[in-house]
């Protein structure tokens, strides 16, 4: 161990695990209910208990002199645009509003559809599970938090307002957003007093929601919004209400989207009669295996060069460079690529890769394939988007069933489960990457040890730093709190690294050879994840911004040596993991 945790250190992790455990209890009893008002007795308990764990992600959230603004960043582009100004909140599940006349709202950073009802009341629709409301809840209680601060910064006594509201208030009643250089400073100057913030962190924030400008209505209005609500809750009785509509407690826990979206999967494999082919399962972006695949024959003449994946990946991750992307995907779709956009809900969309349709001539040649296996085996390539959180069980749990047709039952052929992950690291920087041996389920006692075909030596010489050991999988990102990362990391648990899925998907593929016999116990397990962040590092949270560049290297160096496996399969174990364990 690097240092031994003091006794002050473990109380507070207990204290922490306590009070995320109380959250997680309450949002089910209220999920329950049906519905709560964030001024009444559970909307209170729920902002003192996030208020206790005081999650690293949210920054200065304890602090009632300053405004938590990194931490409101990430929380506006994770919900609809427009929540600052709705009192009312319903979480729906998919109720048909798609075919409704209401424009569909998308966050910047999640996929959701979510609906402006009328001027106070916002529907958002959830399709992925327990996690996703959790994740909602806990975003719109920081939100509630913030909004009280910005209440008692600008109120005097009962409805008076220090001067710097009412200025701002009649710049965003007018609808001025653009704004001159001296005249946004003024303005940002004014802000800056109100929230107590430096005002170079006011405009930093300012500027980083201008980047997604379309997907919000920046940081004056959404200041001034959050305030006004929070002063007529108080001081008008207009209470601001979460509630939950029926369809969705009754769908939830069902598998509804999970099990449509399977069997759409195993019906496309059957119709193209591909449900034969040895499958090898990725779970991953929509970029990397495609570029890794195909960007070398589709790019090399236009580019005039021929560069290996990394390059080629760094190329198209240019923002100008949108008409190469173009080009690499319709280039894709004509030789074995073939897209599945999700219809039912789960936000998880599908590619699929048909090898025998690949000539490995043509590849990239820091790409290690085996052209004799490819063209005797032809393996196939199912690449699924990322799940989020306890979705990972359902869909990974629906993928692996038999298909049935009729009175025939079809196994699926899996050789190779592959998770490529970002996740939180405990020690280390953004864009290492971390090797599990074991997934740790935050909050209970189930632990999920298993053999990973991969280790830090297939990385050795890559220049990244890699770890190796147990990942803890946590309930929410949005939930961490610094001594209880802290613990998992000094003490005997010994993890390097945090992400929300690992747990769920283990448990689902170990149920699924173990127990259900859905697949054969030979198949190969491979887990790599690349660090989005270091939650233990100030500064160093989601909530600082995202990977950029940094991301690109560690991301397409996992791909490669996924498909090196894949399409060169001599250095693979086929061995699974043992069933599960419990402490």
């Amino acid at each position: 161990m690097e240092e031994e945790m003091n006794e002050l250190q473990i109380k507070r992790a207990r204290e922490a695990r306590a009070a995320i455990e109380r959250l997680y209890i309450e949002m089910r009893h209220l999920f329950n209910r049906g519905r709560y008002r964030q001024l009444g007795e559970a909307g209170e308990v729920l902002t003192d208990a996030l208020l206790t764990v005081s999650p690293e992600i949210y920054g200065a959230m304890s602090d009632p002199y300053k405004v938590e603004l990194d931490g409101l960043v990430y929380v506006l582009d994770r919900l609809p645009k427009g929540i600052e100004e709705t009192r009312l909140i319903k979480l729906i599940s998919s109720e048909g509003y798609e075919d409704s006349g209401f424009e569909v709202i998308m966050p910047a950073k999640r996929r959701r559809n979510c609906y402006r009802i009328d001027q106070e009341q916002m529907f958002i629709e959830v399709t992925r599970g327990r996690s996703e409301i959790y994740d909602i809840l806990t975003h719109l209680t920081f939100m509630y938090i913030e909004a009280r601060k910005i209440r008692e910064h600008v109120q005097i006594r009962d409805a008076k307002t220090i001067v710097e509201w009412k200025k701002l208030g009649a710049m965003v009643e007018e609808g001025v957003r653009e704004l001159p250089l001296e005249e946004e400073e003024l303005a940002l100057t004014y802000l800056s007093n109100i929230l107590g913030r430096t005002f170079e962190e006011t405009r930093h924030a300012y500027r980083r929601l201008e980047q997604n400008k379309s997907t919000n209505n920046g940081l004056f209005h959404a200041i001034y919004w959050m305030g006004k609500l929070a002063m007529e809750d108080e001081l008008e009785g207009k209470e601001r209400v979460i509630s939950f509509s029926p369809t969705l407690r009754e769908r939830i826990g069902q598998h509804l989207y999970g099990e449509r979206w399977a069997n759409a999967i195993k019906q496309y494999l059957h119709q193209k009669k591909l449900f034969d082919r040895p499958l090898h399962i990725i779970s991953a972006n929509m970029h990397s295996v495609m570029n890794s695949l195909y960007a070398y024959p589709a790019l090399t003449k236009t580019l005039g060069k021929a560069l290996d994946v990394e390059a080629l990946a760094n190329e198209l991750s240019l923002a100008e460079h949108g008409a190469l992307r173009k080009k690499v995907r319709k280039y894709a779709l004509t030789h074995g690529m073939h897209e599945q956009q999700d219809p039912f809900g789960t936000n998880i969309s599908v590619q699929i890769f048909d090898t025998a349709r690949l000539n490995p001539k043509l590849l990239a040649p820091d790409l290690e394939v085996d052209s004799a296996f490819i063209q005797e085996e032809k393996p196939l390539i199912l690449v699924m988007d990322y799940a989020f959180g306890e979705q990972a069980y359902e869909t990974m749990d629906e993928l692996l069933r038999p298909y049935t047709v009729g009175d025939e039952i079809f196994p699926m052929n899996v050789k190779s489960i592959n998770i490529m992950g970002k996740a939180g690291i405990l020690e280390g920087g953004k864009g290492d990457i971390m090797i599990p041996d074991a997934h740790v389920f935050e909050g209970t006692a189930d632990n999920y040890p298993f053999k990973n075909d991969f280790c830090c030596n297939d990385f050795e010489g890559e220049g990244v730093f890699v770890c190796s050991g147990p990942m803890i999988t946590v309930l929410g990102t949005s939930l961490q709190n610094r001594d209880l990362l802290a613990y998992f990391k000094y003490s005997s648990w010994s993890g390097i690294g945090l992400e929300m899925e690992g747990a769920h998907y283990q448990k689902a593929i170990q149920a699924a050879y173990a127990i259900r016999k859905h697949i054969e116990s030979e198949i190969a397990l491979r887990y790599a994840y690349y660090a989005s962040d270091n939650p233990l590092i100030t500064g160093g949270t989601l909530a600082s911004g995202s990977l950029g560049s940094v991301g690109v290297k560690p991301t397409y160096l996992i791909t490669k040596k996924i498909l090196g496996r894949i399409l060169n399969p001599i250095h693979s174990t086929g061995e699974l993991s043992p069933a599960p364990a419990l402490v």
